[in-house]
């Protein structure tokens, strides 16, 4: 059966919207400026700045925050807040049902990343999921995704589809280990200084593993 690996933060799941939720949240919850909402995500950048430094710029902004709170609201925030889209959610039962075997492939933290799995229902749709930190290796690696098979029991020679919203994790990760991909652009150009590029683009996760389908059925 071939494998679809796919991405989790803001491929299977709206992570930023998730994040934007929360952190309305906290700044309502404890009577600070409704204004400091854009500060605070482009502090986070979509998750991919370290929590460290995330961390010590709230603090250092709000003081009156003890760390404990800060640390639980970046440990949980995004990550109850998640939910699964009805047309994600179909979208890999067809694909199951056609006989495609659905993997996560996400970087992160173990606690952070299943929690959200679980959250929004994703472990019941899904086969299996690798996480960087439980495997010790992250994307681009190869190893992450030869991991990704063979939680399923399966092998990457038996093929598949690489789907992800990052041009290097996602897609450079299908480039290490030579399978084609569907980039999520999100509003964003492909990258001017990579050699590569995907095998298809799409505006969502739903509609990429629909792409996948019709190309394996040749449409």
């Amino acid at each position: 059966m071939p494998l679809l690996l796919l991405d989790l933060d803001n491929t299977l799941v709206d992570r930023d919207a998730a994040f934007r939720f929360a952190t309305t949240d906290l700044l309502a919850t404890h009577g600070l400026p409704a204004t400091d909402l854009d500060w605070v995500l482009e502090l986070d950048a979509s998750g991919y700045r370290p929590r460290g430094v995330v961390a010590r710029g709230l603090l250092d902004r709000y003081p009156m925050l003890a760390p404990p709170l800060v640390q639980g609201f970046l440990d949980n925030g995004a990550a109850d807040a998640v939910t699964l889209a009805a047309s994600t959610r179909t979208a890999l039962r067809h694909a199951t049902a056609l006989g495609w075997t659905p993997v996560i492939v996400t970087n992160g933290r173990v606690r952070q990343q299943e929690k959200k799995i679980q959250v929004c229902g994703l472990g019941r749709e899904v086969a299996g999921w690798v996480i960087s930190e439980g495997v010790g290796a992250a994307k681009p690696d190869a190893g992450i995704f030869a991991r990704a098979a063979e939680v399923v029991g399966a092998r990457l020679a038996d093929g598949g589809w690489v789907v992800g919203d990052s041009a290097r994790a996602d897609i450079g990760g299908a480039q290490a280990i030579g399978y084609p991909s569907v980039w999520l652009p999100l509003g964003r150009i492909w990258p001017a200084e990579l050699e590569y590029q995907p095998t298809r683009t799409a505006d969502n996760v739903s509609a990429a593993i629909h792409l996948v389908l019709d190309n394996a059925r040749g449409g």
